[in-house]
């Protein structure tokens, strides 16, 4: 006789909660729910062996045709993760490529490696796309976890048994420094919210292309009120830099704000450059200088590997893109004096 299936109203009834409590966690509705709520959910879920409607179908099959892609749910996004310029352009690229292999993508924000494991598992992905976190939560993954999973954009130190696409993140820095020295700035200044990770790799290629040793690094807040406070009570150092490399695109077109606002004009008085070429950088005044890193190539790469993954095939465990770098209007000349 066939195993009945476990319910949502098993699961809820369970646990002493409505079955709109319940659903609202299968499917990702947490706003006004606790984390212990759904802490508590998820583990019975899990433990229930809980399989969704549809999911129940596809496990039938041999392969699920699902993709997951898992983005770092931070704090820095301030609830708005998958609006971020970066993330949004990830998802698009990536999207192009799963459609065009013949599988479905599903996208989850998450805030740790168990959250991962829990819904890649529920739902039979094929495989998974991890954007955004750290390398104790690859090596957790790794451990525990028998779907494949490529590292799409995040610092991985131990790379053994994990595929990690990567760019040269200490090369773009590089490039930025030297673009600075060539228009004969002699007053650097990155900017990041952590000093670790791919930050520190472009934060230290920045340096050695500029003046080695000579560029100063300011860590900044994540959230943009605190980090506006931040900029104003620092007016004076920002006054005295001729140049701002900002290690994203976002950075950087909020620090043009910034300086908008406080009466400086880029680049006549500061020049900024970012990190990414996010498609932003065209459609702000003036257009942000930046590095470039090819979405298309990374996405196509990340879904190619994981099909190998899949087939138990043998392949290298860090890729490394080159980039390049794109001058636009937002970096010029060194042409003023010193406040």
């Amino acid at each position: 006789m066939e195993e009945q299936r476990v319910r949502i109203c098993d699961i809820a009834e369970e646990l002493g909660l409505s079955t709109a409590t319940v659903s609202n966690v299968i499917h990702g509705k947490t706003k006004k729910i606790s984390d212990e709520t759904v802490t508590r959910v998820m583990k019975l879920l899990e433990e229930r062996q809980y399989i969704p409607g549809i999911a129940g179908i596809l496990l039938a099959q041999n392969s699920s045709r699902i993709l997951g892609v898992f983005v770092n749910d931070h704090e820095k996004y301030e609830g708005h993760t998958l609006e971020d310029f970066f993330i949004s352009s990830s998802l698009n690229y990536l999207s192009t490529e799963i459609e065009r292999s013949g599988q479905f993508m599903m996208v989850k924000k998450a805030k740790c490696a168990e959250d991962i494991i829990t819904f890649a598992s529920m739902w039979n992905m094929d495989g998974i796309v991890v954007i955004g976190f750290c390398s104790q939560d690859y090596i957790y993954l790794r451990n525990h976890m028998r779907i494949p999973f490529v590292v799409y954009d995040g610092f991985c130190k131990n790379p053994e048994r994990i595929l990690n696409i990567t760019i040269d993140n200490f090369d773009g820095g590089f490039q930025i420094g030297q673009h600075f020295k060539e228009l004969g700035h002699n007053n650097a200044l990155c900017i990041s919210d952590n000093e670790i990770g791919v930050d520190q790799e472009r934060f230290h290629g920045f340096q050695e292309g500029f003046f080695p040793g000579t560029a100063s690094f300011l860590k900044i807040p994540m959230q943009k009120e605190r980090r506006w406070q931040f900029y104003q009570q620092s007016f004076d150092l920002l006054k005295q830099v001729t140049a701002i490399f900002a290690v994203s695109d976002y950075y950087a077109i909020d620090m043009m704000c910034f300086l908008k606002e406080h009466g400086m004009s880029v680049p006549e008085d500061i020049s900024i450059a970012g990190f990414d070429d996010i498609p932003m950088c065209q459609m702000v005044s003036p257009a942000l200088t930046t590095i470039k890193q090819d979405g298309a190539l990374r996405a196509r790469l990340a879904i190619e590997k994981l099909r190998e993954l899949k087939e138990q095939k043998e392949i290298e465990t860090e890729i490394t893109l080159p980039v390049s770098l794109v001058v636009r209007k937002s970096t010029g000349k060194y042409q003023r004096f010193p406040f």
